[in-house]
């Protein structure tokens, strides 16, 4: 990241207002991802070629933003960050189109007692648990099926506000709530999470959990026909037209997601496993009828060669039962290589294997298709994805 001067881009930004301090900065960062990527098995029997994706990035998703802090004395600071995400491929805006849909928030820490922010945020998993999964070294091709554990950060939420503490001996614990704004009707749309993690040394481990809920029809509809949340919900899908994993639950009531995970290092090596439970929850305005249930178990290991060069290899079990029976089997490695401190080059790519039936958007039940990580291809039982790109960080 580079520190803007407070003479430059600080002045400008704030000075107009008369909010200009000595003790205030603004840094500009950003993160440019771009890959070749190629994956068979789309839309049936069809491959695809691309330059970069519009459903997930590949280590990093594609970003630029503005952070700053204003020390207000006594240990305490006033902050900010804004947070765009973008397509390097066609300059197109990402997380629905929103201008700084990664993140916008403004709040206020203290050394003592922790951080308190307002607007839209990461959630305890991503902030807590993602940080010791093989998806903080190598991105969407180590991610679970469909992301129906938000896994990859598929969803932020919005309208939050969120706790995060201070680490003492090691541990931090952090809570997160999102008003959903309904009129009358506080419990729709809304968003709560709790998180802990503990880190020492070549230990961590991390525990989350989320709990997401969707909107009623309005007007003379009798069902839900999407998602509408505080939360962006985890459904991601290249073609609606040929859903993968979970896209058929998105008329669910609520999600509700358990991640707990662990990371030793030893050497040149880091040593990772995670477990979660996902539950899609039905009810009356739902287009199916029994709670889907998402239990993921994954492991990998990774493998320092050289200061330069990192390797890694993944295996991900994902199975779904209660309104439809499915699994997925996926293995995944990569090699990252830094050519400077802010650039690297890469290569990743994964197999996959579906079986079972799936849901699908009209409530019932079609042959479970692979869908490699967080991308949202799908078309056969089987699918291999490759990646070879390039990542600048600035």
């Amino acid at each position: 990241m580079k520190k803007i001067a407070l003479s430059t881009l600080s002045l400008a930004l704030m000075g107009a207002a008369g909010a200009a301090h000595a003790q205030s900065s603004v840094t500009l960062y950003g993160i440019i991802d771009t890959s070749f990527t190629y994956v068979n098995h789309v839309n049936g029997n069809n491959s695809l070629y691309s330059i970069s994706n519009t459903n997930a990035g590949d280590l990093s998703g594609s970003r630029w933003g503005l952070k700053g802090t204003e020390d207000l004395g006594g240990g305490l600071s006033a902050i900010f960050q804004l947070e765009n995400g973008f397509d390097p491929g066609n300059g197109k805006l990402q997380q629905g189109s929103r201008m700084f849909g990664r993140q916008a928030f403004v709040g206020l820490q203290s050394n003592q007692y922790g951080t308190v922010t307002l607007g839209r945020q990461y959630d305890p998993s991503v902030d807590l648990v993602q940080a010791i999964t093989e998806d903080n070294y190598f991105g969407s091709a180590f991610a679970t099926p469909g992301d129906v554990d938000n896994y990859d950060n598929s969803f932020r939420v919005s309208n939050a506000i969120k706790y995060l503490s201070p680490v003492y001996a090691g541990f931090q614990v952090e809570g997160m709530y999102a008003f959903g704004g309904v009129p009358g009707s506080t419990g729709q749309g809304m968003t709560w999470a709790l998180g802990a993690a503990y880190n020492n040394g070549p230990i961590a481990l991390a525990a989350s959990y989320v709990n997401t809920r969707n909107t009623n029809p309005t007007g003379t509809a009798l069902k839900r026909s999407s998602w509408t949340s505080t939360s962006d919900g985890p459904f991601d899908t290249f073609n609606s037209a040929n859903p993968t994993v979970n896209f058929g639950y998105q008329t669910a009531n609520a999600i509700k997601i358990v991640r707990v995970a662990g990371q030793y290092t030893l050497g040149q090596f880091t040593l990772g496993a995670s477990f979660s439970n996902a539950l899609y929850t039905a009810d009356g305005f739902s287009t199916f009828a029994s709670t889907q249930k998402y239990n993921t178990a994954q492991g990998f290991v990774n493998y320092q060669l050289t200061p330069a060069m990192l390797l890694g290899l993944g295996y991900n079990y994902t199975h779904a039962s209660g309104d439809t029976n499915a699994s997925y089997n996926q293995v995944s490695a990569g090699a990252d290589y830094s050519l400077s401190k802010r650039t690297d080059v890469y290569l990743v790519g994964a197999w996959q294997h579906a079986s079972g039936n799936q849901g699908d958007a009209s409530g019932g039940s079609v042959p479970a298709v692979a869908s490699v990580g967080s991308y949202g291809y799908g078309g056969t039982s089987t699918q291999l994805l490759l990646s070879v790109g390039l990542r600048h960080k600035f």
